[in-house]
């Protein structure tokens, strides 16, 4: 049996998915939509166990997957930072995505503590390598990396080694992804997109421009009036706006209530 003929299976469980959220509910804070969670381990090449989560469309295959690569672990970061969480909470359903969160090496979070220790976005590249293997191996179709802040620099240094689809950049601080490493995204072919707050604490739009010019084929995003966490309900709103406009504009505009019912899966997707 395929992954996709599993998650076809598992729509019986629907029922049971979707008890609690009721038709017309807004979609703010923590709600969670309708989504089928699976607790996951990644293995990296250096032999570390990397702790994770999986969340799928509910009874039909995701069109896209967004590998998320979470912000600095030393100043909190973890898989469950609100951005990223909320992206598994709710664009399984909205969107018909896959969304893939996990603790970097010697990160901890509810769902657990990743091996390793904090490799100072060196020994993270076999983290990111871990994710992507574990995407080729379930076969999840159009993979986007998604990093925040530190994320950022991941996807950033060494999205380009594997097949992804894109990357969004979530407050990019440009501070361990060199000039030579953002440059070699230009005329790659691979979609470049970052959201730049209006009042970032370390990258805002105007310098933005100046040290994206080493690749100019990236899409800038200018968010009047964010900041680099993104806190409250219209920063959150526009964040996973953005992203679903890039990954799957079919879905495009989320619903602000429940509907009651899973997006029609009748979407495309972008990129290559």
């Amino acid at each position: 049996m395929t992954h996709s003929d599993q998650i076809k299976t598992d729509s019986a469980h629907s029922d049971a998915v979707n008890a609690g959220v009721a038709p017309g509910t807004p979609i703010r804070g923590g709600i969670e939509l309708p989504a089928l969670r699976e607790e996951i381990e990644l293995h990296t090449g250096d032999g570390l166990t990397l702790v994770g989560e999986l969340a799928l469309p509910v009874g039909r295959p995701p069109v896209a997957t967004l590998v998320t690569l979470h912000p600095l672990p030393t100043a909190g970061g973890f898989m469950d930072s609100h951005i990223l969480r909320k992206a598994a909470a709710r664009l399984p359903a909205l969107a018909d995505l896959a969304v893939l969160r996990f603790n970097t090496r010697g990160t901890s979070s509810p769902r657990g503590t990743s091996d390793g220790s904090f490799g100072e976005g060196i020994g993270e590249q076999a983290d990111v390598a871990a994710a992507m293997a574990f995407v080729a191996e379930r076969g999840l179709p159009n993979p986007w990396l998604l990093g925040w802040s530190f994320g950022t620099e991941l996807a950033i240094k060494y999205g380009l080694e594997h097949p992804i689809s894109g990357a969004i950049l979530l407050s990019p601080p440009l501070h361990r992804a060199s000039s030579a490493e953002l440059g070699a995204w230009a005329g790659s072919g691979t979609p470049l997109i970052a959201l730049i707050p209006e009042f970032d604490d370390y990258l805002r739009p105007a310098e933005a421009a100046e040290r994206f010019a080493v690749a100019p084929d990236a899409r800038l995003i200018n968010v009047e009036g964010g900041k680099h966490l993104w806190v409250g309900e219209k920063q959150t709103a526009r964040v996973l706006a953005e992203i679903v406009d890039a990954v799957n504009p079919a879905a495009s505009p989320l619903s602000e209530v429940w509907p009651g019912t899973v997006h029609n899966p009748t979407a495309t997707t972008t990129g290559s």
